[in-house]
């Protein structure tokens, strides 16, 4: 059964902590937000790295009034200021956290200015030439590097940090070695929330799951199914048209014949 709903403030998610594991998903729609809240999910992202973002972050508020609605900031940006600047455009539009991927002086300018901050540990698809798609923290020289990492984002004022493609147990002791919240993407379940992008869930792409990933329904092979089906309807409207099948009597508009006959009549004189 699930719970009353709550919108949660950073405060409740962190007296959360060890408690239970929240349920997390990326969402890109008002449609995939509003069945994110009335299915009961926790807490949701989404991209807020483009203008056409921007924009539809004030529709995902709206069509999930109550939820925890957190943003993904663009990578690469050029300085404190910059992140400080979008960082608040996030906040006024109604993101209730913003979420960078940059690095802890960054993450730290914007904390000292009251911005709510989730960073980023472990695999960084963007970082790929360096590390290529792959676990990080197999080794005890990743896994020390990724504690550091960790206690230097906790330093600076992140109230939690993604954690992207971890092995399982580092991802769990981990979590007990930090007041932050641990969001896990494909880092196991010991973390403080389960994180998923919503086009996994919905299978909603040609390509491979990916391995941490669950697909619960197949939308990729129902769009497929309706494209085909939308080919075949208009097939069969051409085909109507060609054969004289449509417009039917029942698809005309008729008026009264003496009304057309007084109109010949009078332009014929």
């Amino acid at each position: 059964m699930l719970r009353p709903r709550k919108k949660y403030t950073v405060y409740d998610l962190q007296q959360l902590k060890g408690k239970r594991c929240l349920t997390h998903i990326h969402v890109k729609s008002p449609e995939e937000a509003t069945a994110g809240e009335q299915a009961g999910i926790d807490l949701m992202s989404c991209s807020f790295d483009s203008p056409e973002a921007q924009a539809r972050l004030p529709l995902l508020v709206a069509a999930a009034p109550n939820s925890f609605l957190s943003c993904a900031t663009p990578h690469g940006m050029a300085s404190a200021e910059e992140a400080i600047r979008i960082g608040f455009q996030a906040l006024e539009l109604g993101a209730s956290s913003v979420y960078c991927s940059a690095s802890p002086r960054i993450v730290e300018a914007m904390a000292e200015q009251g911005i709510p901050v989730v960073g980023h540990l472990g695999l960084v698809p963007r970082h790929v030439t360096w590390t290529g798609y792959r676990a990080i923290g197999k080794t005890l020289e990743e896994a020390k590097a990724l504690h550091a990492q960790m206690k230097r984002l906790e330093s600076a004022g992140a109230y939690a940090a993604e954690l992207e493609v971890v092995p399982h147990e580092l991802a769990s002791f981990l979590s007990l070695q930090t007041s932050m919240l641990l969001m896990s993407l494909g880092s196991g379940s010991g973390c403080d929330t389960q994180f998923l992008f919503s086009c996994d869930i919905l299978g909603d792409y040609e390509e491979r799951l990916p391995r941490h990933a669950k697909a619960y329904r197949d939308f990729f092979g129902e769009h497929r199914r309706l494209q085909s089906e939308r080919i075949t309807a208009f097939r069969e409207y051409v085909e109507d048209v060609q054969e004289g099948r449509f417009p039917e009597k029942g698809n005309l508009v008729s008026m009264d014949k003496t009304v057309l006959e007084q109109l010949q009549n009078s332009l014929s004189l």
